[in-house]
């Protein structure tokens, strides 16, 4: 290889890095348009919301907001009869980290009756989550219960396993910490397009689990 060449093929790979995400965050974005919704009375009723998980507090011992926020909207939704159910989505890797379980524990607290809350333990990566909500949970129509970002990207995955998915949409975070997971969700966007592409599967699947 002639040594002129390396610029032009470090260049040639920028410019298809940078066009990936380009054209990822484009079409995730644009086939969430009026699927998702930041107001309450606004978005259609479904039997189930997605709540999907993150870590209750930061290494700092700090409270996370995209829990708190997302803890929120989900109690929101159900006391206005948008949800009967709430399927928590989550990482349950370890016995010292469990996601479903802390949200469980604060939904029941804010006075949502246990009998209408379903853990899934296996919800790794939105892709998990949003073929179990189908596979195990029985469910052909949900409500996603996250973030604006993180919403789109899970009704885009929804849709492509034949799933209908609308999006609730917790308050966003700003600033530095909120910047930093804004710029991997633009590499999340670009990995679910190399996840179809190659058909990859939830980590587990399991005995299926009736909502009733």
């Amino acid at each position: 290889m002639k040594k002129k060449t390396l610029p032009s093929i470090l260049i040639g790979g920028m410019l298809f890095c940078a066009f990936s995400i380009f054209l990822s965050n484009y079409l995730i974005e644009k086939n969430s348009i009026s699927k998702v919704f930041s107001n309450v009375e606004n978005i259609s009723k479904n039997q189930v919301g997605l709540l999907l998980g993150t870590s209750k507090r930061l290494k700092s011992g700090q409270i996370n907001r995209y829990y708190k926020y997302r803890l929120e909207a989900a109690i929101e939704l159900y006391k206005n009869k948008k949800i009967d159910f709430i399927v928590i989505s989550g990482d349950n890797s370890s016995k010292s980290y469990d996601e479903p379980t802390d949200f469980k524990n604060d939904l029941i607290k804010a006075g949502i009756p246990e009998s209408k809350i379903f853990l899934d333990y296996a919800g790794f990566r939105t892709l998990d989550s949003m073929v179990r909500i189908k596979e195990i949970f029985g469910q052909n129509s949900v409500t996603v219960i996250s973030q604006k970002f993180h919403n789109e990207r899970a009704i885009y995955l929804a849709e492509h396993f034949k799933i209908k998915a609308i999006g609730f949409n917790a308050k966003d975070i700003n600033g530095k910490y909120g910047f930093k997971v804004k710029m991997r969700e633009y590499l999340a966007r670009v990995k679910v397009f190399v996840d179809i592409g190659f058909n990859v599967a939830p980590k587990f699947l399991g005995e299926k689990i009736e909502i009733k």
